[in-house]
């Protein structure tokens, strides 16, 4: 049984990031996750701890719903369904403004139960937001600078990578989530919308949208995005 902290003053603390850490498993489970920068699974921390992998889940599903960690799949671009990937929450991320952070709420509550696949429904509703995104948006010319823009302007801070030349895809790396908390509270649909919506912009734009990869804590510190560059036409020209 954990025992309750107490505060400076002899008050009980009773919070659940508080309770979440009254376990010295989780605490050691804490600090690995906050050592993994790209992420890690419940397999990977079961082998470094040498616990059983249904109690490893249990701990990081424990931290999760304390707002202590968060946990994606990858949306995209494996066969199967991926594994878990766990990381520490950033509690620096600035929010998104408020109204797409009302519709992400309101379309988390609608799809909250549903049945079907929740990820692939909400990439459908983001792709309408999308491409109204883009349509209000600076005209970049270069889809990829679009994408990058818009996504910056919802707080995602992208980051283009550098790219070999005649490459046919673009990687971008969303430094931080301006929807944390709602990714905590439900992942596969807060990330298949994210999926949506650049899908939605690469539309709007004519570009492909089906190949589009968003891998969470795919890169160190942040979510890898990968789509398809633009390709040169012939004599080298855009």
């Amino acid at each position: 049984m954990e025992t309750p902290r107490k505060g400076p003053t002899g008050e009980t603390i009773d919070t659940p990031r508080h309770r979440a850490l009254g376990s010295d498993s989780r605490v050691t489970i804490l600090r690995l996750v906050r050592g993994a920068a790209g992420g890690i699974t419940a397999a990977e921390v079961a082998a470094r701890t040498g616990q059983h992998l249904s109690t490893t889940r249990a701990h990081l599903d424990r931290l999760a719903d304390s707002g202590l960690l968060v946990k994606a799949r990858a949306s995209g671009g494996q066969p199967g369904r991926p594994a878990w990937r766990y990381r520490a929450a950033a509690g620096d991320a600035a929010p998104a403004p408020a109204p797409y952070r009302a519709l992400a709420a309101a379309l988390l509550d609608h799809l909250t139960g549903a049945a079907g696949d929740v990820r692939e429904a909400a990439a459908q509703a983001g792709q309408g937001w999308g491409r109204h995104l883009a349509a209000a948006a600076p005209q970049a010319g270069d889809p990829v600078d679009t994408v990058a823009g818009v996504l910056d302007g919802l707080g995602f801070s992208p980051q283009l990578q550098p790219t070999a030349a005649g490459a046919t895809t673009a990687e971008l790396h969303l430094r931080t989530c301006p929807f944390l908390e709602l990714v905590g509270q439900n992942p596969d649909a807060m990330c298949g919308l994210h999926l949506g919506v650049v899908r939605g912009i690469l539309e709007h734009d004519d570009a492909p949208a089906d190949s589009v990869v968003l891998e969470p804590f795919g890169a160190p510190g942040a979510c890898l995005l990968r789509l398809p560059a633009r390709t040169p036409a012939p004599g080298g020209q855009p």
